[in-house]
This record gives C-alpha cells, sequence and structure tokens, in this order.
C-alpha cells in the first residue's frame, strides 16, 4: 500500500502529459499549425516531461520502500526535468522577444543551450540509445573544434557563441525541420496507429493475412509476412512491428517447424518492410516530403512498387526456406479462418480508407489524420469491446506518446547533426568525398553509400537514420546524375537496413525477445531473408520506372515485372533451392540471370527469361517434389521441434 499514491499519481500525471501531446497535433491538424518555434517547443517540452515523469516513476518503483525520499539517482532526474523545461519553455515564454533579435544570442540563451543539449543527449540516451548521442556530440565537437582538424576536414572555426545561436536559435538546429515533422505530422499519424491497434483493427489484419496464407507451405510465415507489411502502415516503425506482430507469427512458424533463428529472422525482415508500404508508410517519408519539397502523395506513389516487390521476394525467400526445410503444409482444424468474423470487424478498418481518400483529393497529411482518428473512434462505439471510452482513449494517448517520444528524440538530436553540418559545411565535403572515392563510377558510388548508410544508421530508429544520411550521403548520388527522389529513396532503404543489419539490429534484437533465439544468428539470417531489401533500390536507381514517374504504364510494369523475376532469381541462387537443391552450376546460373534482370535492356531481360526457364525446367526434372502434411507432422525433425517448444514452455 506504500505506493500505491505515488503509483496512481504518476499514472495521472503521465496521462495528464500525454494527453496533452496528442491534443496539441490534434488541434493544430484542424484548426492550423501554431508559429514553428511555438509548435516546436511545446513539442518538445511535453516529450521531455513525459520522459523524466517516467523515469522518477520507474526510479521509485525500482527503489520500493524508499518512496519519496531523494536519492542521488531521483536529484538527477529531478534537476534534469526542470532545467530541460525551462530551457524549452524559454522559446514559449520568450517567443516574440527571441524573433525581434533575429537570432542574436544572449549570454543566458548561451547557457540554456548548453543546458538543453545536455538535457537531450540524457533524455536520448535514456530512451534511444546511446549511438545517436555520440554521433550528435561528435558533430558538436567538429563544430567547436573543427578548425584544428587537417586541410579537407577543417572549416573557418566557430566560436561557442555561434555554435549555440546556431542549435537553439536556428531554425536548423534542435528546433529544425526533423522536430517540426515530429510535432505536427509523424504524431498524427502515430496517433492514428495507436487507434487502430487499441480498437483491434490491427489484429482484423493479422487475422486476414493468416487466412489467406495459413493453408500454404510455410504459411505461418507467409501470414507474417503479409501481416507486418499491412500493420506496417499502421506503426510505421520496425522495433514496434516485430513487438506487435511477432508475438502471433513467432510461435505459429515455431509450431510449423521452422527454427527459433529463422522465424525471428522473418519477422524482423517482414517488420522492417513494413516501413516502406504505402499508404502511411514510417515517420521518414513525412520528412523526406519536407527535404524533398515533394508531395507525401507523390512519394507514397513512388515506394509502393518497391515495397511489393520488396514483399514479393521476401515471400518467395520463405517459400523457398519452407520447401528446403520439408515445412508442412497445414491442414487441420486450427488452420480454418473464421472469414465471417474478420468481414464482421472489418469496420474497424474505415479509417485507413479515409486517410488514403483525403489525402488522394488533396487534403494535407495533417487534417487527413485528423479526420482519420475522428473516424476510427467513431467506429469503434459500433462494439463494447472496442468503444474508446474516456479511460481507453487516454490508455491510447499514452501508447501515442510512447511511440512518439524516440521518434521526437532522434530528430532533435538529428537537428543538432543538421545545424552542425549547415553550418560547418561538411555534407558538401562528405559528399565530394564519396563521388571521388568512386572515380564518378555510379555502381561503385552506390555501394559505398549503402555502406556508409547501414554504418552511420546502425541504432538508430529509421527517421533520424534518413535525416543523418539524406543530408550526408543523397547529395553525391544526385551529383552523379541520380534523380532526386530515387536517390533519397535509395538512402531510405539503406538507413532503413541497418534494423536488421549486424552487430546494432534493433530489429533482430526485438525478435529474439519472442523467439528466445540468438540475436546475432537472427540478424545474420534476417539479411540473408532481407536480401530483396538490399536489391531493390538498385532496382529502381537503375530503372527509374519502377517509382512511376513521368512514364508509361507499359514502362511500369514491364519493369515490375522483370525486377520481380531478378529478385525472385536472386533468391533462388541465395537459398540453392527451387524444387530441389541446386547444383553450383545452377546457382551461379539463377545469380547470373538476377544480374540481368537488373538492366533495362529488353534484350538482356530476355536472355534472362531463357536462362531462368531452362535452369527451372532442369531442376523440375529432377522428380516431383514431396508434399508434406500436417498428418506427418510426425517425423523426426518436427518432434525435435516440438520438443524445443515444449522444454521452452516449462523454462
Amino acid at each position: 500500500m506504500h505506493n500505491v499514491l505515488p503509483d496512481r499519481l504518476f499514472g495521472w500525471i503521465i496521462g495528464m502529459l500525454s494527453v496533452l501531446l496528442v491534443s496539441l497535433t490534434l488541434y493544430t491538424a484542424y484548426f492550423g499549425v501554431f508559429p514553428d518555434g511555438l509548435q516546436r517547443s511545446g513539442h518538445l517540452l511535453l516529450v521531455i516531461a513525459l520522459v523524466y515523469v517516467v523515469a522518477l516513476r520507474a526510479s521509485i518503483e525500482t527503489e520500493g520502500p524508499a518512496g519519496f525520499s531523494l536519492t542521488l539517482q531521483r536529484l538527477w532526474i529531478l534537476v534534469v526535468l526542470v532545467a530541460g523545461v525551462t530551457a524549452t519553455g524559454h522559446h514559449i515564454v520568450n517567443f516574440d522577444a527571441i524573433n525581434d533579435r533575429w537570432g542574436e544570442i544572449t549570454d543566458l540563451e548561451i547557457l540554456f543551450a548548453v543546458i538543453l543539449m545536455t538535457v537531450l543527449f540524457d533524455a536520448c540516451r535514456r530512451t534511444v540509445g546511446w549511438p545517436i548521442v555520440i554521433l550528435a556530440s561528435i558533430f558538436v565537437a567538429y563544430g567547436l573544434f573543427g578548425a584544428y582538424l587537417p586541410d579537407g576536414l577543417a572549416h573557418r572555426g566557430y566560436s561557442l557563441k555561434r555554435v549555440t545561436a546556431q542549435l537553439y536559435l536556428g531554425g536548423g538546429g534542435i528546433f529544425g525541420t526533423p522536430l517540426g515533422v515530429s510535432a505536427t505530422f509523424v504524431t498524427g499519424v502515430v496517433v492514428l496507429g495507436a487507434l487502430l491497434e487499441k480498437t483491434g483493427a490491427g489484429q482484423v489484419l493479422m487475422d486476414f493475412a493468416t487466412g489467406l496464407t495459413g493453408r500454404l507451405r510455410g504459411g505461418p510465415a507467409k501470414a507474417a509476412v503479409v501481416g507486418s507489411s499491412l500493420m506496417g502502415m499502421i506503426s510505421g516503425t520496425a522495433v514496434a512491428n516485430v513487438l506487435t506482430t511477432g508475438p502471433i507469427s513467432i510461435p505459429l512458424m515455431r509450431k510449423s517447424g521452422y527454427r527459433k533463428e529463422a522465424a525471428g529472422a522473418i519477422e524482423a525482415v517482414a517488420s522492417t518492410g513494413g516501413q516502406l508500404m504505402p499508404p502511411v508508410m514510417g515517420a521518414a517519408a513525412f520528412i523526406m516530403a519536407e527535404f524533398t519539397a515533394t508531395s507525401y502523395l507523390t512519394i507514397a506513389k513512388a515506394a509502393f512498387l518497391p515495397a511489393v516487390i520488396f514483399y514479393a521476394v521476401l515471400l518467395a525467400m520463405v517459400h523457398f526456406e519452407a520447401v528446403k526445410r520439408n515445412i508442412p503444409l497445414l491442414r487441420d482444424a486450427d488452420s480454418i479462418v473464421d472469414w465471417g468474423s474478420i468481414a464482421k470487424r472489418s469496420y474497424l478498418l474505415a479509417p485507413l480508407p479515409v486517410f488514403v481518400g483525403m489525402l488522394l483529393n488533396g487534403y494535407s497529411i495533417m487534417l487527413s489524420s485528423f479526420w482519420a482518428v475522428a473516424t476510427s473512434v467513431i467506429v469503434s462505439f459500433f462494439s463494447r469491446a472496442s468503444a474508446q471510452t474516456p479511460r481507453r482513449m487516454v490508455e491510447t494517448a499514452i501508447a501515442a506518446a510512447n511511440a512518439v517520444i524516440p521518434v521526437a528524440l532522434a530528430c532533435a538530436a538529428a537537428g543538432v547533426i543538421i545545424g552542425i553540418i549547415t553550418l560547418t559545411g561538411i555534407g558538401l565535403k562528405f559528399s565530394t568525398l564519396v563521388v571521388l572515392l568512386s572515380g564518378g563510377q555510379l555502381h561503385v558510388a552506390l555501394v559505398l553509400t549503402m555502406l556508409t548508410c547501414l554504418i552511420l544508421g546502425m541504432g538508430l530508429p529509421t527517421a533520424a537514420a534518413y535525416i543523418l544520411v539524406a543530408t550526408l550521403v543523397a547529395p553525391a548520388l544526385v551529383d552523379l546524375g541520380v534523380g532526386l527522389l530515387a536517390a533519397h529513396l535509395f538512402v531510405l532503404y539503406s538507413a532503413m537496413l541497418s534494423s536488421i543489419t549486424p552487430p546494432v539490429a534493433l530489429a533482430a534484437y526485438a525478435a529474439a525477445s519472442i523467439s528466445h533465439g540468438n540475436p546475432l544468428k537472427i540478424a545474420v539470417l534476417a539479411c540473408q531473408f532481407g536480401m530483396a531489401a538490399f536489391v531493390v533500390p538498385y532496382f529502381f536507381v537503375y530503372d527509374p520506372a519502377l517509382l512511376a514517374i513521368d512514364v508509361t504504364w507499359v514502362q511500369v510494369v514491364l519493369s515490375f515485372v522483370t525486377a520481380i523475376a531478378g529478385g525472385v532469381a536472386a533468391s533462388v541462387a541465395m537459398m540453392g533451392f527451387f524444387a530441389y537443391r541446386l547444383s553450383v552450376i545452377e546457382r551461379l546460373g539463377f545469380a547470373l540471370a538476377a544480374v540481368l534482370f537488373l538492366s533495362s535492356d529488353w534484350r538482356l531481360d530476355a536472355l534472362a527469361v531463357l536462362m531462368a526457364a531452362a535452369l527451372i525446367t532442369w531442376n523440375l526434372r529432377k522428380g516431383a517434389p514431396h508434399e508434406t502434411t500436417a498428418a506427418e507432422i510426425g517425423s523426426e525433425p518436427i518432434k525435435s521441434t516440438k520438443r524445443e517448444i515444449s522444454n521452452e514452455t516449462h523454462a
């Protein structure tokens, strides 16, 4: 009973702050956004307050009977909380005075700037992790001391006053475009996603996916792929997608005979790709719209076919894994789908067509998300189980706030990096370096760019990783003749893949917590299953018709078909299996066909078709593949898998 009162008090405070955070975005979505300084400062203030109130609550729960006693840890949390709110609130209280000075910074504001960066980095450490803190700190150090570096990296030198003015008062610093996107577009879409999950719309999508694929070979894995592509429209983040769909799909995959590492890897890859699937996509898509001065609808249109190719090839990889491992067909009573129940609950998905329909009719992202949220609340009352009562709405606001916090903090930290890049011009130097190292060869530059994106994106949310690489690397591709949208989509794909790339593979670690597999093995397997994600960006760079921009529908269809054929050929070569195990010659043949499909020359595509057809015919002549059914689950490999599951359950 000792901690009941503090727990209720903290619960009330967290609920109130979460409702304020959500309400600020929804209010401005309908009535109009406040001036940038007010909108972004209010957003960051509420996020910082939430981080440290939650941290204080966790400290009290951890230390138990100490209650409200002031330990060193709690003193630090309280000091940072007050300092962060004060430094951020200064922007709100003195908004007019700051504007009248046109960026001239006072001595007090220099102190506030240092305090806010300290608080921001500490908050990022708690919620996002150390990588972005270290990276942002390196850029701040470069801004202050870069004049002492060797020629080629050195800048002309900037004082503490100039650097803090750029980061604290400048429109390209902490309160720059990335935080602005978080305070407007991202939060509105995240609220929509939280509502769809709370009302049960997410479960409808997963049931639908399971119904479509449940009776196919490797059905549970294919359900994970389809379900994650659909859920990606809701969550927009890889880790959240894993934690939402994984508890359903991973046990089903394990039950059907998949290894625990393979089950985790498939879920990690499928959830990562969910960020690419229109109409909602992830937060990075909204930031891309700002960076490229392109409408979100154009970006969604360009991203659609590459996303479909990604999932089509991933389905092929999953299928060949099922054939290779002799995963059985599920034809028992458990695989029967209640389509009537799915149809009855389909009204919960009404917000999605509302959102898409408004976008297609030219409405803003914010207003579209507002009316989609309103629709979700209204349709929730069609059933008592899903009705968004005041208590449930507060719970939804808390869930949305939990999803917004890491994105907002990562965007603010990325604003620090962008502020230093803008101030010093290091971005231009970096792009020039990529061009020089590649010798002006596009294929070399693309490989270097992808490697750079994978390294810079390690441990970062996709939105923050995209902001960084879009600023540093994308201009190099544009300089080499790649279209603006293709260049930005290329670096987005590459940055996104850091969530499954060892050693820091956040989606793989999330999947490991559910499958109980080795995280590193899951990450390695995820890279194998996610081969399509590594290949697809090269397809649309070399063949921009896949982005469906300024081309005929015939070109789009031909490019789409050959891209899928190339991806499937590459997956066959990667897995070493079609209907039967491939010889070395067959694998090389499929790999060569995949490379030929990469070309936009129809003659090379025709040669690739002939090669693939010949190889498939040769493989099928080895005999009819054996089709295992649920009745044959008594085989030894499946028995051992069942014993593993039983042991894990008892453990």
